[in-house]
């Protein structure tokens, strides 16, 4: 008993009472706030390695978006990374982060399907797909699960079968390979159901996009429910997003 509250005294709490006020240290990297400031715009372009950033005006996609950080490093008066880790949402659009405004990424309640929050508001099961990922958003959504986050107290977890799930999350860019498994496991998930795209690499193909090794034709037959960018996908912009999506938060 002395050596656990010697534990607890040194290293604080092992959880997180609440999950929509938590703060996050410097060192993540989340919402981008991108300033007016005057750059050379075309340096600032190449800059990016997935072509997440446009210009005039200069925005940034967190749908293709890596995280690396390169922008804000060589252009720190134009692009700063936040903390901010609520970043889901269910219009792509509205991850396009625009110069000059600093306005949070949010879910807009009012094109969520009826059906979602009257149906999974209180307990949510999942089938996690892993179409090609590098297991880095894997083990993230792995993390919403543990101690310190414990996804499961808000009722939402992962289930083996698909038959016995509400809906599905999809990691990683689609290869062709996943392809086919991917439309199979989605068919098996009785209706209604809802599609979740966590990461980079799902929402937009990441460093893959374009590849011929990948099928992304899925995405084009079916309406998206959630996008949870990320690279990877912080528990927290998880669970959040999660939360958003199916509950009708204050």
């Amino acid at each position: 008993m002395y050596n656990n509250l010697k534990i607890l005294y040194h290293q604080g709490k092992q959880f997180i009472p609440d999950v929509t006020t938590a703060l996050l240290p410097g060192i993540f990297r989340g919402r981008p706030i991108i300033s007016k400031a005057i750059v050379n715009e075309n340096d600032l372009l190449q800059t990016c390695p997935v072509n997440a950033i446009s210009i005039n005006p200069v925005t940034i996609d967190l749908g293709k978006c890596t995280f690396c950080g390169e922008c804000a490093m060589r252009f720190p008066e134009k692009i700063e990374f936040t903390t901010d880790y609520k970043l889901s949402t269910n219009v792509r659009e509205s991850l396009v982060i625009k110069e000059g405004e600093d306005k949070p990424v949010i879910i807009n309640s009012a094109v969520v399907r009826s059906e979602i929050h009257s149906l999974f508001g209180r307990s949510l099961k999942l089938r996690q797909v892993s179409a090609g990922g590098d297991n880095s958003c894997e083990w993230e959504l792995n993390a919403a699960n543990n101690v310190q986050f414990d996804m499961g107290r808000f009722g939402i977890e992962f289930v083996a079968s698909p038959r016995h799930a509400d809906g599905i999350v999809i990691t990683g860019p689609i290869t062709e390979n996943m392809a086919e498994p991917l439309q199979i496991c989605y068919d098996a998930v009785p209706h209604p159901k809802i599609i979740i795209l966590v990461g980079t690499d799902a929402i937009s193909g990441g460093i893959f996009a374009g590849s011929k090794a990948l099928n992304r034709s899925f995405l084009d037959k079916y309406s998206v429910d959630l996008f949870i960018p990320g690279n990877p996908a912080h528990p927290l912009t998880i669970i959040n997003g999660l939360l958003g999506l199916t509950r009708k938060l204050k």
